[in-house]
């Protein structure tokens, strides 16, 4: 009969690029339990929120994550803009799409090279990263800041891009796509990789549901669903489809997000195509008042904002579901039955963020 052993993975881990710590159950070298154990990196920012003005809020909330920075600035704008009937401007619109699709690519790409890292793919790691850095230098280009863009703000965008800055994000689009062209077949065709993550960390597309999985992970197992199709910000007026695969498992979990930095860039090609002429922002007047829920659709999935305003700058309480605390219960059920040198892989194909969860 196999001896159950209680061992610890995390809080410090090489694969971890944050701490949590998950307690394993093995029987010989089988997962059969996994506990979650959080709270390394609270920060109290829901209730940081409560005290600073709701016009300097945007700035706040972008420190929940550094990699989905602009998108949660985005929801915050959307839900205050909600509450006081503000109508933000076409332009304005269009240019939060492209911020957050330079948020997607980024994160993907990030993933991607922590991927490669975490089962020893060294070179696969520094191409990913090297596809990245021309992100980061169209974000610093356009935003002025290479992690925190600070571009949103209630009724509009801070920021404008000049014609040439429109030409020259269609080229590093088009420079960006060729890259991607040796990167991912190098990804997704290769036998390392392949017997690393194909059938590994599988669910069904019952137990994503069941389990509340958004994202990827979800989309990976057949759920067509994609925030962005609701058609917030200037979304509805472009055209694409959610990314889907079947297999449940970090390959397709992999393949998904592939294919989503193609669609990133399509995106980005379509809105700088209809990109309306006008202001970018509206004036602000009064203080918002009742409640309210915004969601969007994030890198790793849907994030939900819960908005309660009293009618003064300070709100009474913001509270966030962010995509990783939700995708967290889909991994409990990815984990029973690996091995326990699939775990970095599979903890890794959920593509965690701690910070975004525990704030």
């Amino acid at each position: 009969m196999a001896q159950k052993t209680v061992i610890p993975f995390g809080p410090q881990h090489p694969v971890l690029p944050e701490p949590i710590q998950l307690r394993l159950v093995l029987e010989d070298e089988i997962v059969v339990d996994a506990i979650p154990i959080i709270g390394y990196i609270h920060r109290g920012l829901e209730k940081l929120v409560e005290q600073k003005d709701f016009q300097q809020n945007p700035f706040l909330l972008e420190r929940i994550c550094g990699i989905c920075s602009f998108i949660h600035s985005m929801n915050y704008c959307q839900g205050i803009e909600k509450l006081m009937g503000i109508t933000v401007p076409d332009r304005a619109r269009y240019l939060r799409v492209f911020w957050s699709e330079l948020n997607r690519l980024h994160s993907h790409l990030l993933w991607v090279g922590l991927l490669a890292d975490a089962f020893g793919f060294e070179n696969l790691f520094m191409w990913a990263w090297r596809a990245r850095e021309k992100v980061q230098d169209l974000a610093e280009s356009t935003s002025g800041g290479r992690v925190m863009y600070g571009t949103c703000s209630v009724g509009g965008v801070r920021r404008d891009l000049s014609p040439e800055q429109c030409r020259h994000v269609l080229s590093e689009m088009d420079a960006l796509k060729a890259q991607l062209d040796k990167l991912v077949p190098a990804i997704l065709n290769d036998y390392t990789v392949q017997k690393r993550l194909v059938g590994v960390g599988a669910i069904s597309r019952e137990v994503a549901y069941e389990r509340g999985g958004v994202g990827p992970v979800a989309r990976a197992t057949g759920i067509s669903y994609d925030h962005r199709t609701t058609g917030y910000a200037a979304y509805g007026e472009l055209q694409f489809e959610p990314i889907v695969e079947t297999a449940g498992d970090c390959y397709a979990r992999t393949q998904v997000r592939m294919r989503e930095l193609y669609q990133s860039i399509d995106l980005i090609k379509q809105l700088f195509g209809k990109l309306p002429e006008g202001p970018i922002n509206v004036p602000v007047k009064g203080n918002p008042e009742g409640e309210t829920v915004t969601r969007v659709e994030q890198p790793r999935g849907e994030v939900l904002y819960y908005f309660k305003a009293n009618g003064t700058k300070f709100l009474d309480r913001l509270r966030v579901r962010t995509p990783t605390f939700a995708n967290a219960a889909a991994l409990l059920a990815m984990l029973p039955g690996c091995e326990l040198a699939d775990v970095p892989v599979i903890v890794l194909s959920i593509d965690p963020c701690i910070s975004c969860t525990e704030r």
